[in-house]
């Protein structure tokens, strides 16, 4: 069966009886809700397939980033993330409800939040590339971020100054641990890496790898020489997928 965003359960509000209010009249559902949205206020919040934490992990959601929760049952929300559409539960005592504009996004691979703005201070958490942030105050070389500590100002950039060479930031984890659901330098899974590094690029890709398979690039037809692919293409194998370096690697 082909992917279709339209209808794939992974990436449509719907459960249990409940869905979110722009799907009326798309879905059958015994209560349509507006939702309320809340933002990640921890280093990263695994999404998970039920409200609990020995269930599977589908994804992860950073530091910063947004969740529309349309449900909440037991200190855990259901909804769905503002990056990519991907619905599951998080534990909403990782999230705020005090929602900060971004105005900047991690640009190291991992960057340390300390409670003063010296590396000796003491650190908070650790956020990860892609993680969209905003700042409140400059002291020096740090940046204070909106509700939370300081971090080196370098290790941030402006939303809109991308990364030029998604390949290169995707080189960057190499040594990473593989992690199911992954999305961060501590661990992360194949599809999460090409989504992380498309996402430095300013790119907006899906998480999964058959959600990626049916929505990025141009496929090609019939068998390919290994020696031919280009740097940046994107292999597709069942349940996986890679990126080619070229010269057949």
């Amino acid at each position: 069966m082909s992917f279709d965003p339209a209808t794939d359960r992974r990436l449509l509000p719907v459960h249990d009886g409940v869905a979110a209010e722009h799907l009326k009249g798309r879905v059958e559902a015994k209560r349509f809700v507006e939702g309320e949205t809340w933002q990640v206020a921890v280093g990263h919040a695994a999404l998970k397939a039920s409200p609990d934490w020995a269930a599977e992990t589908l994804d992860q959601a950073l530091f910063g980033e947004r969740i529309r929760v349309y449900l909440q049952k037991g200190g855990w929300g259901w909804g769905q993330l503002e990056r990519d559409g991907y619905v599951g539960w998080l534990p909403l005592d990782r999230l705020s409800r005090k929602v900060v504009e971004p105005t900047h996004y991690i640009r190291a691979l991992r960057t340390i939040v300390f409670s003063a703005p010296s590396p000796k201070a003491e650190p908070l958490i650790a956020i990860s590339m892609t993680a969209p942030v905003a700042f409140e105050e400059e002291d020096g070389a740090w940046r204070k971020l909106a509700g939370s500590g300081w971090i080196y100002g370098d290790h941030a950039a402006p939303l809109g100054l991308w990364q030029d060479d998604f390949v290169s930031v995707a080189l960057r984890f190499v040594g990473t641990p593989y992690l199911w659901g992954g999305r961060e330098s501590a661990g992360i899974d194949c599809s999460g890496l090409v989504q992380v590094a498309l996402q430095a690029c300013g790119r907006s890709p899906l998480r999964d790898s058959d959600m990626q398979a049916a929505t990025l690039g141009e496929p090609l037809d019939g068998a390919v020489d290994p020696g031919a692919l280009l740097r940046g293409d994107l292999l597709f194998w069942k349940g996986h997928v890679g990126i080619a370096l070229g010269d057949g690697r």
